[in-house]
């Protein structure tokens, strides 16, 4: 294999190996993301427009040549040529597998490169990981509104007991009150009978003492 070949059966490799490697499973989105996002993908992208269609000329050129020599050698001449002498024949089809091996080749690295399959993966990969970050986002955001909903419904339970409390405290007090009031009545109520029946005995003396006295005047008379 010359080196030009060789060359580019290490790119259809390069190529490959990076596709694969953007597809590991065990390399999460968002660290390709903090990759993705290195100051030096910055300073190559202006030559990347440059490299990409070079990268095309060249690949061009080489599958047609490699076309070429497969047309070349699967032609009638070689084959006459090769029926003629047995040795030629070894050597042709020699020519025509390397022929056909470097078409394929070319033809692989072209298709890789022309489908933007790397470009595809990459921007398939800055995606997820943006709709991971999103995603955790309204996670914590949806987190936080659940605390406070829960906080709330807890606060309410709380007002809901201590306002329940103060109630109870209060009829409690209420009816303390009216148990005082009814008994306060009811000592009113005995003082004042208590007041006329002393009044009722000062008068009974009263009357007593006069009786008395009006029963001395008539034994002295």
């Amino acid at each position: 294999m010359t080196l030009q070949w060789t060359a580019v059966a290490l790119f259809l490799y390069a190529e490959i190996a990076v596709n694969l490697i953007l597809c590991i499973p065990f390399i999460s989105a968002k660290r390709w993301r903090l990759v993705f996002s290195w100051r030096i993908w910055n300073w190559l992208a202006p030559y990347w427009n440059k490299c990409f269609l070079t990268m095309i000329m060249v690949l061009i050129v080489l599958f047609l040549d490699a076309v070429r020599e497969v047309h070349k050698y699967s032609g009638p001449e070689p084959m006459q040529d090769a029926k003629v002498n047995p040795n030629v024949y070894d050597h042709v089809h020699m020519k025509l597998f390397r022929a056909q091996r470097n078409l394929y080749i070319s033809g692989f690295s072209l298709f890789l490169w022309l489908s933007v399959i790397m470009r595809r993966v990459v921007t398939l990969l800055n995606q997820v990981a943006i709709t991971l970050e999103d995603s955790a986002c309204l996670q914590v955001q949806m987190d936080r509104t659940v605390k406070a909903a829960q906080q709330h419904q807890e606060d309410n339970i709380r007002l809901k007991q201590s306002t329940s409390a103060k109630n109870q405290q209060l009829k409690l007090e209420a009816e303390q009150l009216r148990g005082q009031l009814k008994a306060a009545e009811s000592q009113a109520e005995v003082e004042a009978m208590r007041r006329q029946a002393k009044g009722l005995a000062q008068e009974y003396d009263r009357l007593l003492s006069e009786h008395h006295q009006l029963q001395v005047d008539a034994a002295a008379l």
